[in-house]
């Protein structure tokens, strides 16, 4: 008992919380069928110029503060509505701009919840104090019909381990999809043979293409086959060639915005009804290159997926879907650097135990080796981890969650063997962080979690969330937290 009230004292929890902002929106298409869409067309084309302009204006009024470029967007939605449009109307740009701002809606990113933070260091370090840190933070927003996005926060770690975040920018960014990337055929290949996915009509559709192709090559490609009456295709192949070139795509934000404008926002289809939990980590490859990457979970409202996020600026992503017999469940959170020429991951495949995952290529998991069952009162419903692993000289940390009694989350650690990860050589028998009075209240009661943490000075940054409402951090001295394991 004396040694669980000792351990529990070396955590610091910071003041600085970090808060949801409704004001932080986005525009999305609001597009209904294609009845009411020419219903609507028909009103606004009704209107006299004088009074679209002056519609114009006052829509204009209320919104252009909240956007970057608002009428941009307005035209953006037109093109999506103009092929309901009759042959015959020529249309002013006041008009086309009007029947964009109909067919547009703000969405509150963050209006629910601000939660689930991972931390990563900043991939430019330029500029600082001695001794000081610059980071990236994400986090999980949820906004209304509870979709989930990823978002981002910056600041500095100093010295003395106090913090300083960033002003957060009133705008908010959403990137740009990029379809002149090119997508590997091998690659797309072995995806689609993974899914089980690959017959004659697949084959055909890949013969022609180059090694290397755009979603405009692949698109052209399936079109000219469909075009030819001899050819008898299987539409449920040609769906699934869509569905993954749609889960793998490629992202862009405006690199003169701010890292806080930007927002990761559902795009494909097996991400519609959210992007939750990316846990980020800074990946060191066999040259020493740096990338950052992020596993995720994509949900569509009625299954998961787990998925992968890749930038080297946090300007320019890239999607990946994640494939093979292991890559499924929540949870997955990939080790800083290969063991052995293999990556690692950490997974919870069951749901309820965790697992270390190997594999010769970061897209296909085959394999999980289960490591650590609950064991523990406060973790005996379920256990999973909490962000990457940390390599230390005494081994990788790995902070877990356990879940106890009445769903309440807490956070523990194990630290695995350097070489073979398998291997547990000890761990916290108590929990770390327990959730306070004042962290107990919210949209998720009685819950503390996080996605990722760091080490700086010998400290370790843990952001965590409370409640699956709001996050704030915590620190621990990582020579006092070895101390209070108990080694195997």
């Amino acid at each position: 008992m004396e040694k669980n009230r000792v351990r529990k004292s070396l955590v610091k929890r910071n003041r600085t919380k970090i808060e949801r902002n409704s004001s932080r929106v986005i525009t999305r298409p609001h597009i209904p069928d294609a009845g009411r869409i020419r219903r609507i067309i028909g009103r606004v084309t009704k209107l006299t110029e004088e009074s679209a302009e002056d519609l114009l204006f006052h829509i204009d009024l209320n919104f252009i503060e909240r956007h970057k470029n608002i009428e941009r967007i307005f035209l953006e939605n037109f093109k999506k509505v103009s092929p309901y449009l009759t042959d015959e109307q020529d249309l002013s740009s006041t008009q086309k701009l009007l029947i964009g701002a109909f067919f547009t809606m703000e969405y509150s990113i963050e209006s629910a919840a601000l939660f689930n933070p991972s931390i990563v260091p900043h991939p430019s370090q330029d500029g600082l104090p001695e001794g000081s840190l610059r980071f990236v933070m994400s986090l999980r927003a949820t906004g209304e019909g509870h979709i989930s996005s990823i978002v981002f926060r910056s600041g500095i770690i100093k010295a003395d381990h106090t913090f300083l975040v960033n002003p957060v920018s009133e705008f908010v960014d959403t990137p740009i999809i990029r379809h002149d990337q090119f997508y590997d055929s091998h690659l797309f290949q072995l995806k689609l043979k993974s899914m089980n996915a690959w017959n004659e009509t697949s084959n055909r559709v890949f013969e022609n293409l180059p090694s290397l192709f755009t979603f405009e090559a692949l698109k052209n490609r399936i079109v000219g086959l469909q075009m030819n009456a001899e050819n008898s295709l299987d539409n449920d192949a040609i769906r699934n060639i869509y569905w993954l070139a749609d889960s793998n795509y490629f992202i862009k934000f405006n690199p003169t915005h701010d890292i806080s404008e930007h927002v990761i926002f559902p795009v494909s289809e097996n991400e519609s009804r959210g992007i939750e939990d990316a846990r980020f980590v800074m990946f060191f490859d066999d040259d020493g290159e740096v990338t950052y990457y992020a596993t995720y979970t994509a949900y569509n409202g009625f299954c998961i997926l787990p998925q992968l996020l890749v930038t080297k600026d946090f300007v320019n992503f890239e999607i990946i879907t994640l494939n093979g017999n292991a890559a499924q469940n929540k949870g997955m959170a990939l080790f800083p650097r290969k063991i052995n020429g293999k990556y690692v991951m950490l997974a919870r495949v069951d749901g309820e135990n965790n697992y270390i995952m190997y594999s010769e290529h970061l897209h296909f998991w085959d394999e999980a080796i289960m490591i650590q069952e609950p064991s523990m009162p406060w973790e005996f419903f379920q256990i999973g981890n909490c962000g990457s692993p940390l390599e230390l000289n005494e081994g990788w940390l790995v902070l877990t969650h356990g879940v106890g009694a009445m769903r309440q989350y807490f956070i523990g650690a194990i630290l695995l063997d350097l070489e073979d990860p398998t291997k547990i050589i000890a761990r916290l028998e108590e929990p770390l962080l327990t959730p306070n009075a004042e962290e107990r209240e919210g949209y998720v009661p009685n819950v503390v979690y996080s996605c990722g943490a760091l080490i700086h000075n010998n400290m370790l940054v843990i952001p965590y969330a409370m409640s699956d409402i709001s996050s704030n951090i915590a620190t621990v001295k990582i020579t006092d937290l070895i101390a209070a394991m108990k080694f195997y």
